[in-house]
């Protein structure tokens, strides 16, 4: 984690290829590993996003994820990035002025959101998921802060500092003249034979960072990581490992929980931001694939339809326990095989009788739309409806249907705020993992009024 000696990043600044490019025009955002700079493109004028990201192996997988999805209208655009031996990457995004965060905040106020923009709303973010796992990327941490909005009222997928492509191989042009890595799939023969070959992430890092002197090894695990990849998020993530910031969760921003990936190519169950993260990894799966973005996805349509997040817990039990409260008790009926996660066995709740159901969380709502969360919410990951199925959901096709982007209510600016308001960008802070069950011991802990967890 890089340590900064005041409040303004000063490599950023002192970077003479950006600065003939663009006009730094003040800090917007920033978070324990990225700070989100407002620019203007000096040649046109054009308003953008400069990401500087201080951990690099996040940088490559932003870099990674945006390339795979170039031109999917529901993902923010990559226009172009900045990275060489020893300095952060620079990345340059399209720059969008709201939020999903902010269109809930703003429907608090004014009484709620028309069935026609809701559905809208939908329909792009469904548009913008299925994009990602059409191309093998899953996001890992889609929540409204990360579901950016333009002023003509298009909505896309941003921050993919967490996001992992499924294949384990990647295939990369080289331009040993700027430094610039340019990571792209595999696509024809006649790409490799103009200089694309394959490597895989870690001899990616280790090329970019001149780590091939004789004699020197790279552990990326020992190097990246605060965590064990071995154990799961409950066993490893703590709030003293998380740089508490005022920006965390907002714009543009990097929430991350570094990434391990371990001999087998496990990955870690601590992905995500507590509130959307699918039950698996809060038992600590580490063999998982798109169906974590599905289980988001139902809580954030949840929030959207009834202005309040669905399982707002306060730490990995009481998340655990809260979605317990309302779904009931995960057991082999409701998830064959379940009972093999990591932590199944460590951790075990009373049983709940009569859990509440999502019908009870969404008392205002009609019939279809609590049956869309449901068909997201499901305890088995098979069972979770795609984005593509959600697509031809009848819900869409009736009336009121959905309204034109142009037509939708964009709250104002974000750049109107800046860094002396971080209320404006906090609405997702605290919410990284604080449960340690070696700290903690063999207690009760009461997460809900209606669930208790036994840590053993």
């Amino acid at each position: 984690m890089p340590v900064r000696t005041s409040s303004r990043s000063w490599s950023i600044y002192g970077r003479g290829e950006i600065a003939q490019r663009y006009e730094i025009l003040g800090r917007i955002g920033s978070g324990a590993y990225a700070d989100v700079y407002r620019g203007r493109r000096r040649s046109d004028g054009l308003i953008v996003a400069l990401k500087e990201i201080h951990d690099y192996r996040s940088s490559f997988r932003e870099i990674e994820a945006l390339q795979a999805l170039r031109g999917s209208p529901n993902v923010v655009e990559l226009i172009e990035y900045f990275w060489h031996e020893d300095e952060d990457a620079v990345l340059v995004l399209e720059f969008l002025p709201a939020d999903l965060a902010a269109v809930i905040r703003e429907a608090k106020r004014s009484g709620g959101i028309a069935i026609g923009e809701v559905k809208q709303w939908m329909v792009q973010i469904l548009r913008g998921v299925e994009a990602c796992h059409r191309s093998s990327v899953v996001h890992r941490d889609l929540k409204p802060s990360n579901l950016l909005i333009s002023a003509d009222g298009v909505l896309k997928l941003a921050d993919f500092g967490q996001s992992r492509m499924l294949q384990e191989n990647r295939l990369m042009s080289i331009d040993n003249e700027s430094g610039v890595q340019d990571v792209q799939e595999h696509r024809s023969d006649q790409q490799n034979a103009q200089g694309l070959r394959r490597v895989n992430e870690d001899d990616y890092l280790k090329e970019l960072y001149g780590l091939k002197a004789k004699n020197t090894t790279y552990d990326s695990d020992k190097e990246m990581s605060l965590q064990d990849g071995d154990t799961s998020c409950l066993a490893t993530c703590s709030t003293g490992d998380i740089e508490v910031d005022p920006f965390k969760g907002s714009y543009y921003s990097y929430e991350a929980q570094e990434d391990v990936v371990d001999e087998s190519g496990a990955l870690t169950s601590c992905v995500g931001t507590r509130w959307f993260r699918a039950p698996e990894l809060l038992y600590g799966s580490m063999s998982y694939g798109k169906e974590i973005d599905l289980w988001s996805l139902g809580c954030i349509f949840a929030e959207l339809v009834s202005l309040d997040p669905l399982f707002p817990g306060t730490s990995d039990l009481d998340q655990l326990g809260r979605i317990i409260t309302v779904l009931g008790n995960l057991t082999e009926e409701t998830w064959p095989g379940c009972s093999n996660l990591p932590d199944y066995n460590k951790i075990s709740f009373g049983k709940v009788e009569n859990p509440i159901g999502l019908e009870a969380c969404l008392p205002s709502r009609c019939a279809a739309e609590v049956g869309l969360v449901k068909r997201l919410l499901c305890y088995d990951p098979a069972s979770r409806a795609t984005a593509a199925e959600l697509l031809h959901d009848r819900y869409f096709a009736e009336e009121p249907l959905p309204m034109p982007p142009s037509e939708l209510k964009i709250p104002s600016n974000k750049e109107e705020h800046n860094e002396s308001s971080p209320e404006a960008w906090a609405d997702y802070r605290d919410m990284d993992s604080d449960s340690d069950p070696d700290e903690i011991g063999n207690i009760n802990v009461s997460t809900t009024e209606k669930a208790e967890a036994i840590i053993c």
